[in-house]
This record gives structure tokens, C-alpha cells and sequence, in this order.
């Protein structure tokens, strides 16, 4: 799996002219498929996706090319999980509220708090770093008063840091693409190695 913009066209092309390289080896990815057909939540309305799929010229290793939009093993798109994040973190709303405005049931949202928490040190730490390498003059991160907070802050200081280097990007789409889809995961860093 590898995480690449969310412009399935713009994908398609960089694939055809071989601009996509492998994550494994930096050999060029070719076109190979498509994964299966993915039905993700859009707070709450169906949104259909369905991966391109990629293989190495080098290593053979194939490769499911996930959009920024979403998170592995997650449902929901990127930005309603961040938006949600905030509403209860920063805007102290209650799990109902977050829940209702997202579009996913209470238990889901439950879910991403309680993940985002248990990592959250971790977070802070490889969103702080990614901040400082995209922006050499940053200063320190303030803290905020709690590890979800401080991690909070990081990530909105990273994309800030890479809006001013490489351009315009959304916040979330900027976390789930340097995360490798694995900011809510339990299996693996939030960044991987490489970041």
C-alpha cells in the first residue's frame, strides 16, 4: 500500500509517464489493476472508491495506490475523522454532537478518540519532527495542556510548514498522506520510516 494525492487522474497520468516510485526499493511503479471497489462514509453519505493498483519495474512488489482522502481500516474519509477530532477536542462537543455531525455512530467516533489518545505522544512527536524538517526556522511547538492537544497542534504546525514549502494542502489530507494512511492505527508508527 501506498499513499498518493487524492486526484485519480492526476494518479493515472504520474503513473503512465512513470513519476511514481516504490516505497520499498525507489524503483518506477507501472500500472497493475485496480484494488476492489470501497464504500467509505462522506459524513455519513456513501462514496464510492475503488484504488488503482501499481507494480514495481524493479522489485515486482505490487502496490495499492490509496488516496489522502482516507485512513487504512477506517470508513470514514480523513477529513470528517480530523473535523471530528477538533470538534471534541478543541471544541469540547460531546460524543453525541461529534458523532451527529460526522455521520457515523457514537461507538465509531469512541473509536477515533480513544486511538487518537493512546497515541497521541507519538503522534506530537513525528508531526513536530516533520514540522522542523519542512520549515528549518520553526520555533518550538507550544504545548497545549494535554497530549491530544500537543499532538493537535503538531499536526496543524506540520501542515502549516508544508503549505509554506510545497503549497496549498488540507490539514488531514497532508496527515493521513505523511502518516501513511496510519495515524489511527494499532498496528504500526504513525509515520513511516522515511516520513
Amino acid at each position: 500500500m501506498q499513499m498518493v494525492e487524492p486526484d485519480a487522474e492526476a494518479v493515472e497520468v504520474q503513473l503512465r509517464a512513470g513519476e511514481l516510485s516504490c516505497v520499498g526499493c525507489g524503483g518506477e511503479l507501472c500500472p497493475w489493476g485496480h484494488a476492489r471497489w470501497r464504500t467509505l462514509r462522506d459524513r455519513g453519505q456513501p462514496v464510492q472508491l475503488r484504488p488503482r493498483r501499481s507494480r514495481c519495474r524493479s522489485c515486482r512488489v505490487s502496490h495499492v495506490l490509496l488516496p489522502t482522502l482516507v485512513l487504512l481500516r477506517r470508513v470514514d474519509v480523513v477529513e470528517v475523522i480530523g473535523a471530528a477530532l477538533m470538534a471534541r477536542h478543541v471544541e469540547r462537543r460531546t460524543r453525541a454532537e461529534v458523532a451527529q455531525a460526522a455521520g457515523a455512530p457514537w461507538d465509531t467516533v469512541r473509536g477515533w478518540v480513544r486511538r487518537f489518545g493512546e497515541r497521541a505522544v507519538e503522534i506530537r512527536g513525528e508531526f513536530a519532527a516533520l514540522a522542523h524538517r519542512w520549515d528549518a526556522d520553526l520555533g518550538p511547538i507550544e504545548p497545549r495542556g494535554t497530549a491530544v492537544l500537543d499532538a493537535l497542534e503538531a499536526i496543524g504546525v506540520a501542515a502549516g510548514a508544508a503549505v509554506r514549502r510545497f503549497g496549498p494542502t488540507a490539514s488531514w489530507t497532508l496527515a493521513a498522506g505523511a502518516s501513511g494512511g496510519r495515524l489511527l492505527s494499532n498496528t504500526s508508527s504513525p509515520v513511516p520510516a522515511g516520513g
